[in-house]
């Protein structure tokens, strides 16, 4: 019996991530409202595409991406969640503080994910944990602070984050295709 080779799951994780991140922190600098195009990304490729690649990442049999993708996929769910249900009458939204402790949790969270790969994986996804990180402490600062410059600044470094992701999906997905390197990651 032949052995079924499955694809690398690890791309549309990412991509889902970095996109549905560079479309909020576009919201975090300033340049745009939160609106309807961020919250669906959210759901959809943020939430449910990695919640999928997590899933898959399973099959393969890698704890991490399982664990990563799925949990972050759920955060995109979760703060989706966070920002509609108040508006529809819900339930009532959380105090800046709460949303604080919420953001930190996730950099807790992340910084124990980057650890775990800190020389064991590629720079491009050690660099994309390591700003993660960074990102959700800039955040709780921000939801603790109220100081508008410390969440615009969040949104420049997310931006950061987000295109980092995207390029490590894609350089996976190029240098797959191409059967070589072209794309360093």
């Amino acid at each position: 019996m032949d052995e079924v080779k499955l694809s690398n799951p690890a791309p549309l994780g990412l991509m889902g991530f970095g996109f549905t991140t560079v479309l909020l922190n576009l919201a975090n600098t300033g340049l745009f409202p939160v609106n309807g195009a961020i919250l669906a990304m959210g759901v959809f490729y943020g939430g449910l595409a990695q919640v999928i690649a997590g899933i898959a990442e399973f099959k393969t049999g890698n704890t991490f991406g399982m664990t990563a993708f799925t949990s972050y996929g759920c955060f995109w769910l979760t703060l989706v969640a966070i920002i509609i249900t108040p508006k529809l009458g819900w339930i009532d939204p959380p105090s800046a503080s709460f949303m604080g402790w919420y953001l930190i949790g996730w950099g807790v969270f992340t910084f124990m994910m980057w650890i775990a790969i800190v020389g064991k994986a590629g720079k491009g996804l050690q660099f994309i944990f390591l700003t993660l990180w960074i990102l959700f402490l800039l955040l709780a600062l921000h939801a603790w602070t109220g100081i508008d410059g410390i969440g615009k600044f969040a949104g420049w470094e997310g931006l950061v984050c987000g295109l980092s992701a995207f390029y490590v999906a894609m350089g996976t997905i190029i240098n797959q295709s191409r059967g070589r390197t072209v794309l360093p990651i």
